[in-house]
Formats: C-alpha cells, sequence, structure tokens
C-alpha cells in the first residue's frame, strides 16, 4: 500500500485537495442557507417565540422532501442548474452546487435540533426580561446551542466527504474519481484501498478537531 501511495502521490494529493475543496465549501454554503432555514423551523414551530403551524408545516415539507432525494439522482437532477450557475456541469465547482442542496435541508433539521434543546426556562427569562424576537434568537437559541451547531457541522462535512466520493464517480473530481477511474476501472485494488485509508483519516481529523473545539467552547460557557 505504501508504494501504491508513492506511486500515485501527486494524482493522490491533487484528489485530496480537491476533496476539502468540495467538502469545506459545500458545508460553509449549506450552513448559510440551513442556518436561517432551522431558525425558522424553530421558532414557528410548536411553542416558538413566533409560533406560526402553516407556515412551519410548510417549511417542514419542503426540509423533508429535499432530505428524501438520494444523492446519486440529485446530482444527476441538477446538471442543467449546475451548468447555468457555474458554466459547467462536471467538475468540483459543479458538484458543489449538489452537495449544497443536498445539505441544506439536513443542516437546517440538525440546526432546528439544537435549537428546540435549549433550555425553555432560559428562553423564558429572556422574554420576561423584555427581550426582543431578534435577541432570543440570537444571544440564548445561537448562542447556548453553539457547541451542539459546532458538533453538527463536524457531522455535516463527514456526511458531504462521502457525498464527493460520489460526486466523483460521476465526473465531480476528488478521491472518489481515483478511486474509481485507477481503482475499480483498472482493477487496481491498492489504489482503491489507499484512498478509503485517505478518507477515513480526514473524517478522523475533521471529528476531533471540531469534537474538541465544541467541547471547549462549552468548557468557557460554564465557567
Amino acid at each position: 500500500m505504501i508504494q501504491t501511495f508513492i506511486e500515485y502521490k501527486d494524482i493522490l494529493l491533487e484528489g485530496f485537495f480537491v476533496t476539502l475543496y468540495m467538502t469545506f465549501s459545500s458545508a460553509a454554503f449549506s450552513y448559510l442557507l440551513g442556518l436561517p432555514l432551522g431558525v425558522l423551523l424553530t421558532v414557528t414551530g410548536k411553542n416558538g417565540i413566533a409560533e406560526n403551524q402553516k407556515f412551519y408545516t410548510g417549511l417542514s415539507w419542503v426540509v423533508n422532501i429535499g432530505r428524501s432525494v438520494p444523492f446519486v439522482i440529485l446530482i444527476m437532477a441538477l446538471t442543467p442548474f449546475a451548468r447555468l450557475l457555474v458554466g459547467k456541469s462536471i467538475g468540483p465547482n459543479a458538484a458543489i452546487v449538489s452537495l449544497v442542496v443536498a445539505a441544506t435541508p439536513f443542516v437546517a433539521r440538525l440546526i432546528e435540533g439544537h435549537l428546540t434543546e435549549v433550555d425553555s426556562g432560559v428562553v423564558e427569562a429572556a422574554v420576561c426580561m423584555g427581550a426582543t424576537k431578534w435577541q432570543i434568537v440570537y444571544k440564548v437559541l445561537l448562542s447556548e446551542a453553539f457547541p451542539a451547531i459546532i458538533r453538527g457541522f463536524s457531522l455535516t462535512a463527514i456526511t458531504l466527504i462521502g457525498y464527493s466520493a460520489i460526486a466523483g464517480t460521476v465526473g465531480a473530481g476528488g478521491l472518489g474519481d481515483i478511486a474509481i477511474r485507477y481503482g475499480y476501472h483498472r482493477m487496481a485494488s491498492d489504489v482503491m484501498w489507499v484512498t478509503l485509508v485517505i478518507l477515513v483519516i480526514i473524517v478522523a481529523v475533521i471529528q476531533g478537531i471540531l469534537g474538541l473545539t465544541a467541547q471547549q467552547i462549552d468548557k468557557k460557557n460554564k465557567t
């Protein structure tokens, strides 16, 4: 396996950085879109600070539908949309479009789950003190749930690594593309194993760093 890594090191290094680019770019955009959606689901849901069951039900259906579409089908269906946005239907930038669409509903549900776990007594105390709805969202809900949101980002990034590997099989590049082109098609199982080991290491590092970060933030909040 070491010999395989040395032989394909340039290709693997390029695939490594392409995978990281797709993962973290799509994770960032997914949170930019999914965070406000998660907040809306929380505040308009049952016992929310701006409860609106009709709005919540409609938005919840949209999010559920987005989560239910298999990624392989989604990336194919979004090919024209990706070409419209980035000018290409293949490559990492085109894949990011599909990755963001796939991950945004996932992030929205994660955020909703984190925010609904915030102690209702803290929210009630903020209301009694005359805090506005925006202040409750920003200074109470998001602040209290921040360590959990960091852990959720870790989970999202790990999920997107798997999705990026799938995207690599249809021309997105990255480690998934290397595993298929240089491993599967050439029947070189060593290449597939090397890419798998690299993906596992990436997942472990992301989980470790973000988990430790969330733990440190949690400790600071409690002191």
